[in-house]
């Protein structure tokens, strides 16, 4: 599905354009991590942002709020499905789909978004979660979260945005889109237990 040289899309510029190739980025990671400010950004470089919780209205696989954790369960095995008939051909422009689960997805590429835990920890109290909410992200971010679920064989690539602007992680992405989605290698992982032992 991938359509390679990517060469219109470039980092340098912060006006909106038009990107030659297009295809489907799946943005994912902990909630806090910088999601839809990464997305915000990238809208501003050509992409079409969609949400997971959109995507999964449109193909009926959206449950009604969970009173547990104040979120809407999204019926993955329904979204797959609806989104395997409807995303046979690539789209017209290229689209980042913003969302925790959106590596669960059949997309082109996959950049996951992660954090320090305990900056993630202030962020995700400055937001309202509950303690049980907060500590939930904390342990799924801690573990790795998203490349635990990996499942396929599409480019996947992560970035620390503890300390990062948002700004310098859009670079980033822009410059790894343009490179071919070319893997960063294993000791790009971010592993915050080993980090944690050192």
């Amino acid at each position: 599905m991938l359509r390679l040289p990517l060469d219109a899309f470039m980092a340098s510029s912060t006006r909106p354009r038009l990107v030659e190739n297009t295809f489907r980025l799946a943005l994912t990671g902990t909630p806090g991590t910088g999601k839809t400010t990464i997305a915000a950004l990238l809208s501003k470089e050509g992409f079409v942002i969609v949400t997971i919780e959109e995507l999964a209205e449109i193909a009926g696989a959206l449950g009604e709020v969970d009173p547990a954790d104040n979120a809407h369960p999204v019926d993955l095995d329904l979204l797959c499905d609806y989104l395997a008939e409807t995303w046979e051909s690539a789209p017209s422009s290229p689209i980042l789909i913003d969302g925790h689960l959106s590596h669960h997805l059949p997309a082109d590429a996959v950049v996951v978004l992660r954090c320090d835990p305990e900056t993630l920890r202030g962020r995700l109290e400055n937001r309202g979660y509950s303690a049980a909410k907060t500590e939930g992200n904390l342990e799924w971010e801690l573990l790795g979260g998203a490349w635990n679920e990996r499942e396929g064989k599409a480019p996947w690539v992560e970035f620390d945005t503890s300390d990062e602007s948002a700004e310098a992680i859009v670079a980033d992405i822009s410059k790894w889109i343009s490179d071919g989605f070319k893997p960063a290698g294993p000791e790009a992982e971010i592993d915050w237990i080993a980090r944690m032992d050192d």
